[in-house]
């Protein structure tokens, strides 16, 4: 086993701790190159694909699928490309066990006439081989053969001497079961397959009894994380096993014995927080306890603006890409951090001192299945409208399939959440840990609104700016959402600030 190459778990992130496995890309045996994806794995930001840095045949998979895993830790192990396969050690001499007898290492060997089943002590394993028993090593001794006797009840007389090791006897119903099962008329196949299977659940269930519950890694994970004792469920699985459903059918039970539970369906479900929903759920809590939020609102006749997006829609020269309001609160954002530096900020505790970008990464707040992401735009403020849509179409298609990556969401430095596709007017947003301010656009409607003297039906909208009042005072960012509503208003106001 010394030439397989085991690879470890890598930081896919920037401090990243920990990873689910999510999906194996390869199974044992597989032939396997450099690049070739192994393993889909769930970081604390999103879903990542790892490559596997070698070329060769899978040997083993070290870590099943649902479990969590530290970084460091070896996943798979491969073997190279003309590594030779250990060859199978020769029956010889085993090595001494400590505290049993030489003795205890042989292992009783049923007369070569009475039919023994295959893997049974002393009987034919598959492929030939003599199944012994498990960390014994085979007999050392050849067998003798016993002259035949016409009646095989006289094995149950034989008695093989018990040794003890670890508390158990060794070989004292070895023979007398041999000679049972010689004695028993042969059943059919599917029959016997029957009575094995009834031997396993058997066996599970008396494993269970002394502790050892039978379960997948993922459905133990999952017991653990609803504070689930895998020995208190009733197991329905095969062979014994503890079954996700069983999990679920504890974790959503009512704790109060006096509330009945519905019996069409659970009253409540569990949801194990990981992966990206418990790394958003630390973040927003370190930052609404660590930065000092304030929030502005300023409602917004914004009819030009969409007349504007109607005809950018139309033209040509964006038929390749999507343009959406959104598209026009971001370049307004980008032209009022131009006039307002202030609010592209961060705060360095270490140091003392407030970095001020002259960068914009624009983040984008988009839900996803697996929870909230806020991938960024690299360098936003030097992209035209053309190119800062197509950057946004695919980072959205990205986030929708929880493929972001950590890179595309590190060095955030100004943020946008959309509320207004939900038909939310507004919100209190909270900020992205390490950012000054962040902006939510809320829905678009028509209302009434006072225009040229007189009440005429608008489209309107509400924005909210939260800011840390850290870095960023009451009139830093009243006259940053100031200028936002001012080009959405008239977007030819553009034209004067650029």
């Amino acid at each position: 086993m010394s030439d397989l190459q085991r690879f470890r778990l890598p930081d896919v992130g920037e401090g990243l701790t920990e990873a689910e496995i999510v999906s194996w890309r390869v199974a044992v045996g597989d032939v396997v190159g450099i690049n070739d994806v192994l393993v889909e794995i769930e970081t604390a930001k999103s879903l990542v694909e790892l490559p596997s840095p070698y070329a060769g045949t899978v040997a083993e998979l070290l870590v099943a699928e649902g479990q969590t895993v530290a970084v460091g830790t070896p996943i798979i192990a491969v073997r190279p490309v003309g590594a030779a396969v250990a060859p199978e050690q020769p029956a010889g001499p085993p090595a001494a066990l400590p505290g049993v007898p030489p003795a205890a290492t042989e292992v009783a060997v049923a007369p070569a006439d009475v039919p023994v089943e295959p893997g049974l002590i002393g009987g034919p394993a598959p492929g030939g081989r003599t199944s012994v028993l498990v960390g014994y090593g085979p007999r050392t001794t050849s067998a003798v053969r016993r002259p035949r006797k016409a009646n095989v009840d006289s094995l149950a007389e034989r008695q093989v001497k018990p040794q003890r090791h670890g508390g158990f006897e060794i070989g004292r119903i070895v023979e007398p079961r041999l000679a049972e099962e010689a004695d028993a008329p042969r059943p059919e196949p599917h029959r016997r397959q029957h009575q094995l299977a009834h031997a396993r659940a058997a066996t599970g269930a008396a494993a269970g009894a002394h502790g050892q519950v039978l379960a997948k890694p993922p459905v133990r994970k999952l017991a653990k994380d609803l504070g689930v004792d895998l020995r208190d469920l009733t197991p329905t699985g095969p062979l014994g096993r503890v079954t996700r459903d069983d999990v679920l059918g504890v974790g959503t039970a009512s704790a109060d014995p006096e509330v009945p539970t519905s019996t069409g369906s659970a009253r409540e479900t569990r949801v194990p927080v990981k992966g990206v929903r418990k790394a958003t759920a630390e973040a927003m809590v370190a930052s609404a306890f660590s930065a000092p939020h304030v929030t502005e609102f300023v409602t917004v006749d914004v009819t030009r603006t969409m007349k504007l997006v109607e005809r950018l829609r139309s033209h040509r020269d964006f038929a390749d890409v999507k343009v959406s309001p959104l598209l026009l609160v971001a370049k307004a954002l980008l032209m009022a951090v131009r006039r307002n530096p202030g609010v592209n900020a961060s705060w360095d505790a270490a140091s003392g001192e407030i970095v001020v970008k002259h960068y914009v990464n624009l983040g984008i707040a988009a839900a996803t299945p697996r929870g909230l992401v806020v991938p960024n735009v690299k360098d936003a403020d030097t992209l035209s409208l053309h190119d800062l849509a197509a950057a946004f179409g695919e980072l959205v298609a990205t986030a929708r399939e929880g493929r972001t990556q950590p890179e595309q969401m590190a060095r955030g430095t100004i943020s946008i959440t959309n509320v207004g596709v939900f038909g939310v007017d507004t919100g209190t947003p909270i900020l992205p840990p390490g950012e000054a301010a962040i902006l939510a656009f809320g829905a678009v409607r028509a209302k009434p609104w006072v225009h040229k003297g007189k009440v005429v039906p608008r489209q309107v909208t509400t924005l909210a700016l939260s800011f840390d009042h850290r870095m960023v005072d009451g009139d830093l960012g009243s006259r940053f959402l100031a200028d936002v509503a001012a080009v959405l208003e008239r977007p030819d106001t553009a034209l004067l600030w650029t």
